[in-house]
């Protein structure tokens, strides 16, 4: 049985999204940041970065959400109806790749920095200015991925890859910013993602489910 560590509406929704899509039995345990689990010296045992998610199968205990959407499809790929999740040739893959630290690195890092200053910081810490930095380096790169999308079904090729996965959930978070608004063929995309039969809720959702 595979356990994941972490709780919507956090970037476990990457991994919790893999392990729909291939059918992969598992367990989500919660982590309750705000009451401080992801310190306790459990966690901490399974991750020292006290970072969600993390992901356990069988010996192996992985974190950083786009490494364990990655392992995912790696080992379990073949269960994935009509081919794998990672691209046949080495172009392929650069491609993928490239596209996966670009979300990771340009997109996801201003929309953290959003979230650290609009939520998680000490008020003493939050910069107003911070935020507005943020979004405006945020906008810059999502108008590279925006062009690139155009008249494109997936982020590479002809079929859903790691990629999609990983940006779909971004975008997500970057909807919740308010940065897409001059995004129209993300905003389909996006829509066309979580139209998937077995997508997980959106962040939206996520955050409407904690609060009731």
């Amino acid at each position: 049985m595979i356990t994941l560590y972490g709780t919507p509406p956090t970037r476990a929704l990457r991994a919790i999204w893999l392990l729909n899509e291939l059918d992969l039995a598992h367990e989500v345990i919660p982590v309750d940041i705000g009451a401080g689990e992801n310190r306790a010296p459990k966690f901490l045992a399974l991750n020292p970065a006290a970072k969600l998610p993390v992901l356990v199968d069988g010996d192996l205990v992985i974190s950083e959400s786009a490494a364990i959407q990655l392992y995912l499809a790696d080992k379990y790929g073949d269960r994935f109806p009509g081919g794998g999740l990672i691209p046949d040739t080495p172009e392929e893959r650069a491609r993928m790749y490239h596209w996966l630290f670009f979300l990771m690195t340009e997109i996801e890092a201003p929309l953290w920095r959003v979230a650290l200053h609009s939520f998680l910081y000490a008020e003493d810490e939050k910069s107003a200015d911070e935020i507005a930095l943020a979004k405006r380096d945020g906008k810059r790169m999502i108008a590279v991925l925006e062009q690139h999308m155009q008249g494109r079904g997936f982020v590479v090729g002809e079929r859903v890859t790691v990629a999609d996965f990983n940006a779909a959930f971004t975008l997500d978070w970057a909807r919740e910013a308010a940065l897409l608004d001059d995004a129209p063929a993300l905003r389909a995309y996006l829509d066309r993602m979580y139209a998937r039969p077995k997508a997980p809720v959106t962040i939206a959702k996520a955050m409407a489910a904690l609060a009731a």
